[in-house]
């Protein structure tokens, strides 16, 4: 079985002094899940949700939420985000120590633990944690801001990733993301490379017939991308 696809959105787009209305309305929008950006002012520039912030938006919206931590400290914070209401953690490869632990920790806290590869990050630093994941992200960008462009070269890790997926034999439980630059150009490439979650922030508001419109477009430009349509 195939892996269905998941149109997920950043919100670092949105209005952060009304965050409860904007993941309502992503939802209402149709999104499958909600990615928050958790970024250190460390491992990535730039500061942003901490766990009360997200705990606060948990009640506003039935939809998962995921903590994308960009962070030198996940094992620290974890519990954190876990108890905010945060079903899914994804920490950064380059930054763990020991991230076999990491991941354990992780599922441990009954969150469902995954792993982010930044761009100059080979995929054989996922190849010994697969039984730990539910979802391996390809970041398309380097971390830490929004609104960047579109790596493509990253096409080829992708597919490298959705190979190693397939012949560990987690086919059918271990998404794969991509994050960075996904819009309505760039979405048919991750997705036919084999990406089945892909996150969008920028192109989803920016979209001039609205978020509604943005998700249902993003989403049949990939399954037509997967099925060669």
């Amino acid at each position: 079985m195939t892996r269905p696809i998941q149109i997920a959105p950043s919100v670092l787009p949105a209005d952060f002094a009304k965050l409860g209305e904007e993941v309502a309305a992503l939802e209402q929008a149709g999104v499958d899940l909600i990615q928050w950006d958790v970024m250190d002012g460390q491992f990535v520039p730039n500061l942003t949700f901490g766990p009360d912030v997200i705990k606060s938006a948990r009640k506003h919206c039935t939809v998962p939420f995921e903590a994308h931590l960009m962070v030198y400290t996940p094992d620290v914070m974890a519990k954190e985000y876990v108890d905010a209401g945060c079903a899914r953690l994804i920490v950064h490869a380059e930054a763990c120590t020991h991230l076999h632990r990491t991941l354990a920790n992780i599922n441990d806290l009954g969150a469902n633990a995954a792993v982010a590869l930044n761009p100059a990050t080979p995929a054989s630093a996922v190849a010994h944690v697969l039984d730990l994941v539910d979802l391996v992200l390809v970041m398309t960008v380097n971390p830490g801001f929004g609104g960047q462009a579109y790596i493509e070269t990253m096409e080829t890790k992708i597919a490298e990733v959705r190979a190693m997926i397939d012949a560990a034999g987690r086919t059918d439980d271990v998404d794969l993301e991509v994050d960075g630059g996904i819009g309505p150009t760039t979405i048919a490439g991750a997705a036919a490379a084999g990406a089945n979650v892909l996150i969008a922030g920028s192109a989803l508001y920016r979209d001039p017939e609205g978020l509604e419109h943005a998700v249902t477009d993003l989403r049949a430009r990939a399954e037509a991308a997967r099925t060669g349509d």
